[in-house]
């Protein structure tokens, strides 16, 4: 299996041509945005905590379980990140390097 993402160095849209950059993404596997994300889930739900009386007296207890989700979600979602960068890294030690 190859991972490789060939793109195109430019692109004609209408009279004008742009060049694309020959830079490296910061974050291909997305384990730090998706950890980053379940954090920002968890705060969120304990800092509604304090005001749980209150979400509860206007009918808003559904953003204390949102947030709970959010985080119970992105748990599963970090797990699944962690795993595809182990298997692409797996498959870059395994593959010989790509003739230019």
């Amino acid at each position: 299996m190859e991972f490789r993402d060939e793109q195109p160095m430019q692109h004609e849209i209408g009279s004008r041509t742009y060049l694309v950059a020959d830079v490296e993404p910061l974050d291909v596997d997305g384990v730090r945005t998706v950890l980053v994300g379940s954090i920002a889930w968890a705060v969120a739900f304990v800092a509604l905590l304090p005001f749980y009386g209150e979400l509860e007296e206007t009918g808003r207890t559904w953003w204390l379980w949102t947030c709970l989700a959010g985080f119970g979600l992105g748990l599963f979602g970090y797990e699944y990140c962690r795993r595809r960068r182990r298997t692409r890294t797996e498959a870059a030690e395994t593959s010989p390097p790509a003739q230019p």
